[in-house]
């Protein structure tokens, strides 16, 4: 009998063996890219659909970490992601992704469909000095999102900044100072982190390049640390819109230097009825400050990124957060790599119910380390070790084994 933690690792290891097989048939993923490209004679308007298969497995003990949502131990989860790419003349550019999967993030749920961007840019002025984009899209802030896509990342997980869960629910508003520290034990399901994942929120953007300096600014429908289910429109209106912006600095080829900012209600619309009497959801804000940096020399790359976040909470205070990580990745050859990443997240203090001043979520720490595969322009495999501490009354640490499989087309 197969103990069930061991079974999504199994069926990993089961496609693992059939990678030889699939790096056999390179030459027929490379004949279906090519012909899932169209265009006019003359060049002026072309499309291409793109694609990722993952085969995901997680083994962990419960509470299950950041935005795994499964009970258990395990949890294997597949995932197809399509990549819809157009091009009308110099100035107009359409995209799209659709994803096949459980849930955005790890889940048990059965497989649902979701078009998770798509948006219009208008390339106004030559050279990328200024494009217009509109629709539903990754956020400008931060530059972790460049690379989130799973060939791109380096490691499985995103940075904890963009997954640790804090004490805020986003349906409700805190009370008293108490109430705030006893949601840091609450079900995770309805907590939030200070950024969640790519925050593909609706809105619109004006971006461009001046020199060696790069701009974005964007106003969207929900806040960086909203949900999957607000992003949507339909879902969650215009009404209270977050404003993000990033100024980027390259001053040469190997350095990459930026400054995020953004504000807006952290709270649903659902929220209204728990408000303090006289206040309303833009008095409830997320505002949040960031400064990133990458560095490339020959096989080393190196990312790093630091958030100061506040929650804005009437008649309790300023809930106040300082996270960061430093990642970096050596190529041993063109086919094999590895990561490394340090993690860290600390909180203010707040009374809590028994007259002690605590911080409002427990501070944490996480390393990752990861090693990746890449069998040939198609196919790639990860392996991923993540230990996570806690502090707190619990004082609770978190033994986190990943492994992924990569087909790309």
């Amino acid at each position: 009998m197969i103990a069930p933690a061991l079974r999504p690792f199994l069926a990993l290891c089961l496609a693992l063996l059939l990678a030889p097989v699939l790096h056999a048939q390179d030459d027929w993923l490379d004949d279906v890219s090519r012909h899932l490209v169209i265009g006019t004679p003359d060049g002026k308007a072309s499309a291409r659909i793109s694609g990722l298969l993952d085969l995901e497995a997680y083994s962990f003990r419960q509470p299950a970490p950041g935005l795994i949502y499964a009970p258990g131990h395990s949890l294997f989860t597949p995932r197809l992601s399509l990549f819809l790419d157009a091009q009308l003349g110099s100035q107009l550019y359409f995209f799209a992704q659709t994803r096949f999967d459980r849930s955005f993030d790890p889940s048990h749920k059965d497989i649902q469909v979701r078009l998770d961007e798509y948006a219009l840019r208008w390339n106004v002025l030559d050279h990328a000095r200024l494009n217009i984009q509109i629709g539903k899209f990754a956020t400008v802030a931060g530059n972790w999102n460049a690379r989130h896509l799973s060939w791109d990342n380096p490691f499985i997980s995103a940075p904890l900044p963009y997954e640790n869960l804090t004490s805020i629910w986003d349906n409700a508003a805190v009370d008293v100072s108490g109430t705030l520290v006893d949601w840091n034990t609450s079900e995770h399901i309805i907590r939030v982190p200070i950024i969640w994942g790519p925050s593909y929120a609706s809105g619109a953007s004006v971006s461009g390049r001046l020199g060696d300096f790069e701009y974005a600014a964007e106003i969207k429908n929900a806040s960086l640390s909203s949900r999957p289910e607000a992003w949507t429109l339909t879902n969650v209106g215009f009404q209270h819109p977050t404003y993000s912006g990033r100024l980027n600095w390259r001053p040469d080829m190997a350095w990459n230097l930026g400054f995020s900012a953004s504000t807006g209600s952290y709270l649903l619309p659902e929220a209204k009825s728990t408000l303090l009497p006289g206040k309303g959801l833009d008095d409830y804000r997320q505002i949040l400050l960031g400064q990133d940096v990458s560095f490339e020399w020959h096989h080393w790359q190196v990312w790093a990124e630091v958030f100061e976040t506040r929650f804005e909470i009437p008649g309790v205070g300023n809930a106040d957060t300082l996270a960061y990580y430093i990642e970096s990745k050596y190529k041993f050859s063109p086919e094999f790599f590895g990561a490394l990443r340090w993690n860290q997240q600390v909180f203010n203090k707040f009374q809590s119910y028994t007259g002690e001043n605590v911080p409002w979520t427990d501070d944490t720490w996480r390393i990752d380390a990861a090693l990746t595969w890449r069998f040939s322009p198609h196919i790639q495999a990860k392996a991923q070790y993540s230990y996570l501490h806690m502090d707190g009354p619990s004082n609770a640490t978190q033994d986190i084994f990943a492994g992924q499989i990569t087909v790309k087309f």
